[in-house]
């Protein structure tokens, strides 16, 4: 796991820096190691091996579950407040303090994960019941997709999705979740309809060629690049489509240059290290004898392995466009720190998982049911 998430780290700073070239002269391009990137990358191995010494016991704590959910949700309703939260692309994501910039719907993805272990854990007695038992963790974590949805229809989905993953997983029903679904589900179809690049990008998504010069302008220079990379690429540094063709080209689109530059099999290495590090943390999963650490584990790897399948889905066509970024290479300080430190928590929970109380046969979630 730490080797992985190591191994990525590298990969996203080399591949952002080749996307980040700009040309100077006629024929001629270059690239520096910028100082930001550089940085970012320094604070996610520090987050990553600090996430390593936090105790297991306070993973279980009421105080780690509680305050981390309530400062991501005082976030989420900062940056919709004119003068706080910055715009970029026509949403307000983010939120600035000094030079540093950060998006507060990174810190309630993994605050939900949290919560909801906190919650399923001391509740799975009541778990069984929609109203008294699901009702009260449903409630805040449709608050924090709600707010989330706002601006970041995609993380909203992602928060919602491992939320009712880890409750199924803790012994909630089937059918309980699917009738909130429902509601959720015409929520999000409201979401839709009330944002008209929403719509635009649903029907960019059906047929990018209807438009090729607007609405799917995005996704054919996306495949393009797919497309230019044969099995051996182009060579790293030379890709074409990253020099004013391709939109976001260092953040949500960086799987494109990847594959334009170093082709098929560069591909197939960046699927094989996610690969291992979802081997590696389901491993982890099964060795954890506390159930709410080992609803944390589950959480975090459901994260990164929705996370990454949404990404490789969006740069090939095959979903429509969203602002879900490839975890630890797609540019980002947010997304690399956290990521980061939570897969470090993971390396924490296998090196020690006796530092937690073992739980009682009626305990432990019947995860191998919630995988199935």
């Amino acid at each position: 796991m730490f080797t992985t998430t190591l191994a990525l780290l590298l990969l996203g700073v080399v591949v952002v820096q080749s996307a980040g070239m700009t040309v100077t002269e006629p024929g001629t391009a270059w690239a520096v190691l910028s100082d930001r990137t550089l940085l970012l990358a320094a604070a996610a191995v520090g987050a990553l091996c600090l996430g390593r010494l936090v105790p297991a016991t306070l993973l279980t704590s009421r105080a780690t579950a509680i305050i981390p959910f309530a400062v991501a949700a005082s976030l989420l309703l900062l940056v919709l407040i004119p003068g706080i939260g910055r715009e970029v692309n026509g949403a307000k994501r983010w939120i600035d303090i000094g030079p540093l910039g950060f998006q507060p719907s990174e810190v309630a993805k993994w605050a939900s994960i949290l919560l909801v272990a906190w919650y399923a854990t001391r509740s799975r007695v009541h778990l069984g019941r929609l109203v008294s038992g699901l009702g009260p963790v449903l409630l805040l974590i449709g608050l924090v997709c709600g707010l989330t949805m706002l601006e970041d229809l995609g993380t909203a989905l992602l928060i919602a999705a491992v939320a009712a993953l880890l409750l199924l997983a803790a012994g909630a029903r089937l059918w309980h979740l699917a009738a909130v679904g429902i509601p959720a589900a015409a929520a999000v179809v409201v979401a839709i309809r009330a944002e008209g690049y929403r719509v635009t990008r649903l029907q960019a998504f059906l047929d990018p060629w209807a438009d090729p010069a607007g609405s799917g302008y995005h996704i054919i220079q996306s495949l393009k690049a797919i497309s230019g990379g044969g099995i051996g690429g182009r060579g790293l540094g030379n890709g074409i489509q990253k020099f004013g063709y391709l939109p976001e080209d260092t953040t949500d689109f960086i799987f494109s240059v990847i594959t334009e530059e170093l082709g098929l099999l560069g591909c197939g290495v960046v699927v094989a290290l996610f690969l291992t590090l979802v081997w590696a943390g389901w491993r982890i999963i099964h060795r954890q004898q506390h159930p709410q650490c080992q609803l944390i584990a589950l959480g975090i790897m459901a994260t990164i392995t929705l996370q990454s399948l949404i990404n490789l889905c969006v740069v090939t066509g095959l979903a429509p466009t969203k602002g879900i970024a490839l975890p630890l290479v797609s540019s980002g300080g947010t997304g690399w720190i956290l990521t980061a430190f939570m897969l470090g928590l993971l390396c924490r929970l296998d090196r020690t998982p006796q530092q937690a109380r073992g739980p009682t046969p009626a305990e432990v979630p019947t995860l191998r049911n919630a995988a199935a």
